[in-house]
């Protein structure tokens, strides 16, 4: 037995049983044991963008860590981004870096760089095994650093510890400490504030506290004692849909997010933080709350949020029989037709969307409306970028597929975020993952032709508009997903996508729809 085999072993251990992987040369002997380890699922992403993207979608549906394999340092740096948005998302990852043996390292062969500067940044807990005799006591405390509370970890495995000889071993499932019961100082504090200013009070609800469950609990607060419910901009994972509760999203843009909370005297958080404007704007405001506002927590990320506000019914004297307002009948609107445009997918796909499905949302700019109306939709669960990091969609339903087979994904998503990691798509056609993919093809940055006018810039020259746009050769999707092996298809008109939508729908395996709006 080598450390290789003794790290597969600990992490199926523990029930980490997909491994989402580029190995490079160093990785050989983890890869040789992952081959005799079948309980282990490893799925090849062509970019190691893919790979930490996919992990997040995975653990965002499990609430378990999948582990990655990447190859040493520039390996990893591929891998940054999404692992930006996973930390963001508060999402456990257990990322498995591969080195040089550390006999080599001294050499400075081409491949060596500090993967512990780079991995820090984007992780909650970085360590490096010293040698074979290690792996177990270094693979256990990655896991648990994974899950308490929820984070990225990232555990570095020299080529030597791999391939040493160590020690037979018998691992068993590592002991997680409970969560922090909730604070009764907080609870009392933050029940107060809401009797004292009843109908000016917001709270803002993320992770867990996002739930179905936990979103009926703050339901009966919000209608018994006059609380606004609100999500982040970028939400992590929430279920909705008919018959659930939906809190507001807070708006991107700063005017209207500040406008959205201008009358919040108390802002109580319950798993999440103050919500901030994502840039600086010449003479507008970083906070979104007024300064005079007084932002109370509930509870943190890593506590027990269902706990917590069951505990803050409790102490406001709310009955668990309290009715609550919840989405009901979809809203009376004409099927549209004609040119096909960005309210009319939106408005499609929340009216066909199947029960149980998985949104993938990184449409950025296209599918604003989507969110609102998924409030009327079958019940499912909805994820989003939440780092701000582009390029997170695919990789993210492709994960959120393979955590959730039998559930049917539709991942919402602009064509320039889209290019980011469009080899997501040739490992759903491998996994025979079942993913629609709609992509928002308006040739364009949308969101940043906005952002010039958010910074005082009001019109744009060629250099400018080549930076921004897409057009000149356009993108063409159907062929970029055929190629990878998804089936696709172009839809411009309402009927058309409509018809697509209903094709992608009916069967299972990935399909790709270019919505040219």
């Amino acid at each position: 037995m080598n450390g290789a085999d003794v790290l597969c072993d600990v992490l199926l251990a523990n029930d980490v049983t997909v491994c989402f992987a580029n190995p490079g040369t160093s990785e050989m002997h983890f890869v040789a044991a992952l081959d005799r380890k079948p309980r282990m699922r490893c799925v090849l992403g062509l970019f190691e963008g893919v790979v930490t993207g996919a992990a997040d979608g995975y653990a965002r549906m499990t609430d378990r860590p999948a582990a990655t394999l990447l190859h040493t340092g520039p390996g990893l740096a591929n891998g940054l981004a999404n692992m930006h948005n996973a930390r963001r998302a508060k999402s456990p990852m257990i990322n498995i870096v591969g080195d040089h043996a550390s006999y080599h390292l001294p050499l400075d062969a081409p491949l060596t760089s500090d993967i512990e500067g780079l991995a820090a940044p984007m992780s909650n807990w970085v360590g490096r095994i010293e040698g074979p005799a290690d792996v177990q006591p270094a693979t256990e405390a990655a896991f648990r650093a994974s899950l308490t509370p929820p984070g990225v970890t990232t555990l570095i495995l020299p080529a030597d510890a791999a391939w040493g000889e160590a020690d037979a071993v018998s691992p068993s499932k590592v002991v997680l400490s409970p969560p922090p019961a909730v604070d009764v100082d907080a609870l009392r504090k933050v029940a107060a504030a809401i009797r004292s200013a009843p109908g000016r009070v917001g709270m803002i609800v993320r992770g867990r506290a996002a739930r179905a469950d936990a979103l009926e609990i703050a339901g009966q607060i919000s209608a018994a004692c006059d609380v606004r419910l609100f999500s982040e901009v970028l939400i992590a994972r929430m279920q909705r849909g008919r018959g659930r509760v939906a809190p507001t999203r807070i708006p991107y843009p700063v005017d209207a997010a500040t406008a959205a909370l201008r009358d919040i005297d108390v802002l109580v958080l319950v798993g999440g933080k103050e919500p901030v404007a994502f840039f600086a704007y010449p003479g507008k405001p970083g906070r979104l709350v007024r300064d005079d506002c007084q932002v109370l927590t509930l509870a943190a990320h890593g506590q027990d949020l269902h706990a917590a506000l069951e505990a803050l019914r409790d102490e406001l004297g709310v009955k668990p029989s309290q009715p609550i307002e919840v989405a009901s009948a979809f809203p009376d609107e004409a099927t549209p037709n004609g040119p096909l445009t960005e309210d009319a997918i939106a408005l499609s796909v929340a009216r066909k969307l199947p029960a149980d499905a998985i949104v993938c949302d990184e449409a950025v700019t296209s599918a604003r409306r989507f969110f609102a109306l998924s409030a009327f939709a079958a019940p499912h669960d909805y994820m989003m970028g939440t780092g701000g990091s582009i390029g997170g969609g695919i990789p993210l339903a492709t994960g959120a597929a393979i955590a959730c087979p039998g559930r049917k994904v539709i991942n919402l998503e602009a064509d320039g975020s889209g290019m980011y990691t469009v080899q997501g798509l040739w490992t759903q056609a491998r996994e025979h993952l079942d993913v629609v993919t709609i992509v928002f093809s308006n040739r364009t940055y949308a969101i940043l032709h906005g952002e010039m006018k958010n910074v005082g810039v009001n019109a744009i020259g060629e250099n400018a508009r080549r930076m921004l746009d897409l057009d000149h050769p356009a993108l063409d999707w159907v062929s970029l997903a055929k190629g990878m092996g998804v089936e696709a298809a172009r839809a411009d008109t309402c009927k058309r996508f409509d018809a697509l939508l209903d094709v992608a729908l009916s069967r299972p395996g990935p399909f790709l729809i270019e919505a040219v709006i």
